[in-house]
């Protein structure tokens, strides 16, 4: 069954990458990469790899959101960055290490591509133009971690939670996905109290709904004026250092309770 799932995997990956960062690679590094990559399911609070220790595998998300998450001595937790499938999960190995002092969960399930974090560094030193592509992604994704303290600093609880919707909202498939109150609470970092008025706020405001941990986007325009700058400055960056991202599906806006 491994085996069949994998050649499926290779088999669509290679027609079309839904991962943003695989579909930057040369033609010549996809193809060396493909037989390597596995499809799996990425489910609810699923650890990809824990801190301090080593990491084994690396994981190309396709859709859902992984959860960059750093802990404290108390066992408070908080969010300091997000990947998606704009990205991959393993970044310690790019910089010459096999460990992190945080941890990755998914958040929002969805699906990836993972390959060993062995054969992952061998490709990296074999191909000058791979380790430049995913040089810009570190880069990206350190601007988006920088962002976001900014962000937490200056910004309003309201304008940060419609930040993070529409950034998830960016790498999902629908307009409907888990966000459960515990990691929009990580995300925001605030209590699970102040999660409840952020988001009823915008509910009210007609721009989500809200129910049970999923998030229906209603209005994606008015979150994006509701939002601050940081969101349209991350997403900046990322399209500048990786090049436009795929148009979003059309179909995804018809899935909409209420239409567009």
């Amino acid at each position: 069954m491994r085996k069949d799932n994998a050649v499926v995997a290779r088999r669509t990956a290679a027609e079309a990458p839904a991962n943003r960062l695989l579909g930057l690679l040369s033609s010549k590094d996809y193809k060396r990469l493909l037989p390597h990559l596995q499809h799996v399911p990425l489910t609810y609070r699923q650890s990809l790899y824990r801190a301090r220790q080593r990491l084994e595998f690396v994981y190309f998300i396709e859709t859902g959101v992984g959860s960059l998450v750093n802990t404290m001595a108390n066992g408070q937790a908080a969010e300091v960055g997000t990947i998606g499938n704009e990205g991959v999960v393993g970044l310690p190995l790019l910089l010459g290490d096999d460990r992190a002092p945080t941890t990755v969960y998914i958040q929002v399930p969805g699906a990836g591509l993972r390959m060993t974090a062995a054969r992952f560094s061998a490709e990296l030193a074999r191909s000058a133009s791979m380790r430049t592509v995913m040089h810009r992604y570190a880069h990206a994704l350190f601007n988006q971690v920088a962002q976001s303290a900014a962000c937490n600093h200056f910004h309003t609880l309201q304008q940060r939670c419609c930040r993070w919707i529409l950034m998830t909202h960016d790498r999902m498939q629908s307009d409907e996905f888990l966000l459960t109150q515990e990691f929009l609470a990580m995300m925001l970092g605030v209590q699970r109290t102040g999660v409840s008025a952020a988001a009823g706020g915008l509910q009210r405001a007609g721009l989500i709904r809200y129910s049970r941990g999923v998030v229906t986007v209603l209005d994606r325009r008015g979150l994006r004026q509701g939002s601050c700058e940081c969101y349209g400055v991350s997403k900046r960056e990322f399209d500048r250092l990786l090049g436009d991202p795929p148009r979003r599906d059309v179909q995804r806006r018809k899935t909409r309770a209420g239409g567009v």
